[in-house]
């Protein structure tokens, strides 16, 4: 599918075009009047321009920010009515945005605290909600406070049961993979909706949590390290990465050197 640009103006041919092409979005050169070929999606043209042209789909260029406008139409992005942004919650989460059931685009991120890709996802599809796994529970903690921070603790958000979401997959980047396909699986189950802060709440962690932490703290730092039990608490409730509670470890010895 293709996009045409239709104007004699100059400086919004030129901005059209340098955005198409730094999206990599191909497109016809055409003049008011010329005939519009088959596999034109959508038009864009002057705001002078705009009503002199027939076309369905077409869009008024007035700056560069006419892209979210645009990739809302070549993806069909208007006539979803169900959109589902999932997360499969862990050390690196795997994202998938379903909408309609069928899977628009998918992520892979470094850590629970990366949300700033589903915060663009959410303005990316302002009807989207969100799903997240029952699993990993310290993980999911990390990231559902991450989120809260800026979403605020009211936000709504879908809790679903992902037994058996997670597929057995072979190959070097076989993790990923799993990440990925288990979100797409979240997001076609359905679940129970509450507000970011009544799934943020978790009990106290037990002593096998604690211990299980500790020793995780030990196998990533090659022996060197054993985080205190409090500092695995704090882990465990989600209030640090394990990673960061390493380094206050560390801070906290070299300090008394």
């Amino acid at each position: 599918m293709r996009v045409a640009i239709i104007t004699e103006n100059a400086r919004i041919y030129y901005m059209a075009a340098k955005v198409l092409q730094e999206y990599r979005i191909p497109f016809y050169s055409l003049r008011p009047g010329d005939n519009i070929p088959f596999d034109v999606e959508v038009v864009l043209t002057s705001k002078e321009e705009y009503a002199k042209i027939n076309f369905p789909s077409k869009i008024m260029i007035v700056n560069e920010n006419f892209i979210d406008d645009l990739l809302a139409k070549l993806e069909g992005r208007e006539k979803f009515k169900t959109v589902y942004i999932a997360i499969d919650p862990g050390e690196r989460p795997g994202i998938a945005v379903v909408a309609d059931n069928r899977v628009i685009e998918v992520h892979h991120l470094k850590t629970p605290k990366d949300v700033d890709v589903i915060l663009s996802l959410l303005e990316k599809y302002p009807k989207a909600k969100i799903k997240i796994g029952h699993g990993a529970k310290r993980y999911r903690i990390l990231m559902l406070k991450s989120l809260a921070n800026v979403l605020g603790d009211d936000f709504p958000i879908i809790l679903v049961n992902e037994r058996g979401t997670t597929p057995k997959v072979g190959g070097i980047e076989a993790s990923q993979v799993q990440d990925i396909v288990a979100s797409i699986n979240i997001a076609l189950r359905d679940g129970r909706e509450a507000s970011l802060g009544e799934l943020m709440h978790v009990g106290e962690p037990s002593r096998g949590e604690i211990e299980y932490i500790k020793t995780r703290s030990r196998e990533l730092s090659n022996g060197m390290i054993t985080i205190s039990s409090k500092l695995a608490r704090e882990v465990a409730k989600g209030n640090l990465t394990l990673e960061e509670a390493i380094e206050i470890h560390k801070k906290k010895k070299g300090d008394k050197k």
